[in-house]
């Protein structure tokens, strides 16, 4: 393959990975809203009570979507670590989510419904591209490429061989798997 193949198959796999997180992000921007209005109508809780709520359900629902749907074929092994790492950015996200929130509300008394509203979703949208970056490097680990794992078992094959040169391992034949 070209390099610049690859580099389209890449940037081709990276667009399918925003659409399905943005997919996935929607339905939490819509569940974290209709929480928090919701929790706002019906109850007398601060405006930044009511917005970590909603962030909290939507969160919830934000990581089965994520993997399930969005990082499906990422590693599965560790689950604990995923959940744990999977909370503690999601935490970070929700720190800079209700900051902004509590900023405009606390720091410069805008705290109509429709402030509140503009500056939850500003704040969502800050610690989205947290939350973006953090778990596609940090939690939702992308497997390695069969093709790299060919190569580094053809290299290993080439270096057990005995007698042999232990060079590249190129053309190298183990378990009926050609290199």
């Amino acid at each position: 393959m070209t390099e610049r193949g690859a580099l389209r198959v890449r940037f081709d796999q990276v667009a399918r990975e925003v659409a399905k997180f943005g997919a996935v992000g929607a339905v939490g921007t819509l569940v974290n809203f209709a929480v928090f209005n919701l929790v706002r109508h019906v109850t007398d809780l601060q405006v930044v009570r009511a917005s970590v709520i909603a962030t909290a359900v939507a969160i919830c629902c934000n990581y089965l979507g994520f993997r399930y749907f969005t990082y499906r074929d990422r590693d599965k092994s560790g689950r604990t670590k995923e959940l744990t790492l999977f909370l503690l950015f999601s935490l970070v996200g929700l720190v800079i989510e209700n900051g902004v929130l509590y900023v405009a509300t606390y720091g410069f008394d805008w705290d109509s419904r429709l402030q509140s509203n503009v500056f939850k979703f500003l704040g969502m949208a800050i610690a989205t591209l947290f939350r973006f970056w953090s778990y596609r490097t940090w939690v939702f680990r992308a497997l390695p490429a069969r093709e790299t794992v060919a190569r580094a078992e053809s290299f290993l094959d080439g270096a057990e061989e005995p007698g042999g040169s232990g060079g590249s391992g190129e053309g190298s034949v183990r378990s009926g798997r050609a290199a």
